[in-house]
Order: structure tokens, then sequence, then C-alpha cells
């Protein structure tokens, strides 16, 4: 079924193909040569690295709640064999299926659009389609056309694992629906079922989350991507093909005179709908008015009902899963993108032994949860002298951390930290190998962080720290540590 989206693209579709829009175009365009080739290429690869991503964790998902649903029959059938056989009849064989659908589908079995409607991948299959038939776009020959077809191949594979990823999910959201219907029905076995049951809920609404966010990565397209489809999008060529040959224009056939006044022949004008709504009410008699507008509340109240309920639902985007739990918004990420690397200084007063000396500080954090962070990191110890007067750049120490980071509240996390510090001035790295100059820091504290708009750092943390190790410390060190760092993704 097309999604709300669609009807967007359309509007978008029209306009791009009116009378007037293809009017403004410069006939020259239709000599465009410069076709930035290398994007086919990165279509090709791209596309590909998405087919291999969604095509594994579909099947580890399918794989996963096949398991679930095996272990609420077997439960179940402990106490009722006869509701476990008919409940669960069939189940694993339709994952199987599914599963073995993603992993064959090439897209070349798929006569008709259905799911959400992807209007970028729509406009890079149309791209690539018009290419193919006018080759003297492009520049090079065997080479670009052996790369054309590579890219449709995967274009054309993408749309139908798409479709059949949201077939996926929309057959273990209608599973999850009959087995909570029945454990409704049968609250006594809430404790024998309950804690699968509600594993089976998460896993839904996580891939859920996975599914659109492998649609938005798609539909996020590069400043290269944007160029290309400009040049081809002043082509009336162009135009004309994607009106008869796009996904959406093959749902909503436009008439090849859209825009003219030919087009208009035969629709009805307002007057027209106006004169035939008096002749209703006159029909009604007396209380023909009342009716009229006891009809019209009578909707207005049933589109309000429908859009509280649309609202509910997610707003129409395909989402109906609202968790019961508290989602971890980091575990549908891959694990580059739930990494996190930060800068953090702090400076320290100068005693009878060593100069004022300030730590820079590098991290490598991995996102636990929101604001749960666990990672390692190092720190150089650079030394200024003995004041304004004495300014001399050394080389004070080096140091080795790892760190725990819980959000408490707020703003406001626990942070806990070990630390290594080598800290006897040196000069080469032989000195360094000698450990009885390491030093060991435990620290304990709270950090606030602050969001920043930057488009380097995104946000600020500003550190208090005991280290419950420094009275051990020969020579002793700072009992309290005041950090202030700076983390990008």
């Amino acid at each position: 079924m097309l999604k709300i989206p669609a009807l967007c693209g359309l509007a978008l579709l029209c306009l791009a193909l009116s009378p007037a829009h293809a009017q403004a175009v410069d006939s020259s365009a239709d000599k465009v040569i410069n076709f930035p080739t290398k994007l086919l290429g990165r279509i090709r690869s791209r596309a590909a690295s998405l087919n291999d991503q969604l095509t594994r964790q579909t099947q580890r998902y399918l794989q996963k709640m096949a398991r679930r649903e095996e272990r609420l029959r077997q439960k179940l059938a402990t106490t009722d064999s006869s509701a476990a056989k008919q409940l669960f009849a069939n189940s694993a064989g339709q994952y199987a299926a599914l599963g073995a659908r993603i992993q064959t589908d090439s897209g070349s079995a798929h006569a008709l659009l259905n799911g959400t409607y992807q209007p970028y991948l729509d406009s890079l299959q149309g791209s690539v389609a018009f290419l193919k038939q006018n080759p003297q776009l492009l520049t090079a020959g065997i080479t670009n056309l052996s790369q054309l077809q590579g890219a449709g191949t995967q274009l054309q594979a993408l749309q139908a694992k798409m479709q059949d990823a949201d077939l996926a999910k929309a057959y273990v959201q209608q599973r999850k629906q009959q087995i909570g219907a029945y454990l409704a029905k049968h609250a006594d076995l809430q404790p024998l079922l309950g804690k699968t049951y509600a594993g089976m809920q998460q896993d839904v609404y996580y891939y859920s989350q996975q599914l659109r966010q492998y649609k938005e990565m798609w539909n996020n397209p590069d400043q290269l991507e944007q160029k290309a489809l400009s040049v081809l999008g002043k082509l009336p060529a162009f135009q004309t093909f994607m009106q008869q040959h796009s996904q959406l224009a093959g749902l909503f056939r436009i008439p090849g005179n859209y825009g003219s006044a030919a087009s208009l022949s035969g629709l009805q004008t307002k007057e027209q709908v106006a004169e035939q709504i008096q002749n209703q009410v006159k029909a009604g008699g007396a209380g023909g008015d009342a009716a009229l507008q006891s009809s019209l509340q009578s909707a207005n109240s049933q589109l309000d009902d429908y859009k509280s309920k649309l609202s509910t639902l997610g707003a129409g985007n395909g989402n109906a899963d609202m968790p019961d739990f508290t989602p971890n918004d980091q575990k549908t990420k891959t694990i580059w993108r739930r990494l996190e690397y930060g800068v953090n200084f702090q400076t320290t007063r100068n005693n009878y032994m060593f100069p004022t000396v300030t730590d820079f500080g590098f991290s490598l954090g991995y996102k636990l949860g929101h604001n749960n962070i666990i990672g390692v990191g190092a720190s150089y110890k650079l030394g200024w002298g003995n004041g304004i007067q004495h300014i001399a750049f050394s080389s004070e120490g080096i140091g080795l951390r790892s760190f725990l980071q819980i959000r408490i509240k707020g703003t406001f996390s626990a942070s806990g930290g070990f630390e290594y510090n080598y800290t006897t001035p040196f000069t080469s790295y032989q000195q360094l190998k000698q450990l009885e100059y390491w030093t060991k820091s435990g620290l304990i504290g709270v950090t606030k962080t602050v969001s920043t708009k930057s488009k380097v750092f995104k946000k600020t943390n500003i550190s208090l720290l005991w280290d419950f190790l420094s009275y051990q410390a020969v020579p002793k060190t700072q009992p309290i540590v005041f950090r202030v760092g700076y983390s990008f993704n």
C-alpha cells in the first residue's frame, strides 16, 4: 500500500512537468555532455553496501523473532498444547520464507510499487534508465555503460529489498498483535510468557527504527548527486521520460496534455459545484440547510477523530510501535556511529619539584546509551616553566586512561576512571619504560554535559573529579581534578 509521502512527490512531479516549467528550461540543455559519470560508480557501491546491510540485518531479525516464537510455543505447550499448535502454526515457515525472499530478491519480478514511496530512489532509477536510452550524454562509452548497467541493477535490487523489509516488518507486527491479543484474554499466562513477549516487542521496535535509519541514510544525497540530478532535471527530454516511466507516474497517470487548456475540458467549474449544492439543499425542503450543517459538523468531527488517531500512530510515518519501555537510541546504530571522539585539558599548579603543567588528553568513547559512555584515552603533559618570567616548554610526562560515564539526571552524569601517569620529565622514548616512575590515579566525580551548536564540537563536558589514589602517589599529586573537554562524532 502506498504511503502518504507519495502525495507530496506527486505535487513535485506535477510542478516539474508543467508546461510553464518546461518552457522556462533552456533548450540548449539537451546538448549537455558533462554528466558526472563518476557518480555511477558511487551509486553502484552505495546501493550494493546498503543492500548487503539491509539483507543481513533483516535475516538476523527474522531468525531472532523465529527463536522467540519457538520459546513462546514451547512454554505455552506445557499448559495448553492445542492453543500452542494453533497460535504458532506455520510461523517458522513464514519467517524462513521472508528471509529467503530478501536474500534472493533482485527486483526483476516486481511489477508494481508497494510500501513507502522513496522519491530519491525513484529519481535515481529514472536517471539511470534515461541515460541508458541516451548514452550520448556520457563521455566514455563501454566503461560508463558498464557502470550504468551495474548502478541500475543495484538500484532495482535496493527497491525490492526495501519492500521486502517492509513486508517482514508488517508480518512481525501482525504476529506481535496476535500473540498480544491471546495474552490479553489469558492473563494467567502473563508470568509464563510475559518476559519473552516483552523481548519480542522490543525487537519489533528496534527493527522499525533500524529500517527507518536505512531509508534516511539513502534519502540524503551528497553534493555530487544533487548536481547530477539538477543537470538532468533541466532536460525537457528527461522531464518527459519521468512523466511516462517514473514509479509515481505509473501510479498516478498524468495526461499528456497536463496543464494545457485542453486538459480542463469537461471539468466542473466552481460555479457549477455551488449550483449543485444549492439544488440539493432546496430538494431537502425547509430543513435542508440544517441537515447540511449537521452533515458538515459530523464530517468535521470524524475528520478530527482520524487526525487524532493518525497522530497517535506516528503522524503517518509508518511506525505504529509505541514502546512501553525506555528505548536505547544507540542500539540500532553501527559501531562506527556509536564512537565518540574527544579532547580535554587540565592545568595543575607548580610545586617545589615540577613546573606548571597542562594535561592535553585525547579520548575514544563507545556509547552504551544516550549519555552512557565507556572508553579509553591518552594524555600528554606539557610544562610551561616556573612563572611568567621563566617560561620554558618541556615534556613533563604522558598518561594512559580509561573512563566510564553514566547519566544520573538531566545533563549530569557520574564519572569514573583509572589512569596510569608518567610524571617525570623525559626527553626520549626509552625513559618511558621505567615503570617505577608511573603512578596510578583512581577518579570518581560528576560531569555536566552542555550541548553546543558548533559544527565540529557537539558538546562540552565539565568534570569535577576526586583522585582517591593521589595520597599514595610519590610525589603527592592533586586530589581534586578539574577538566574541561569537547566531544565530536
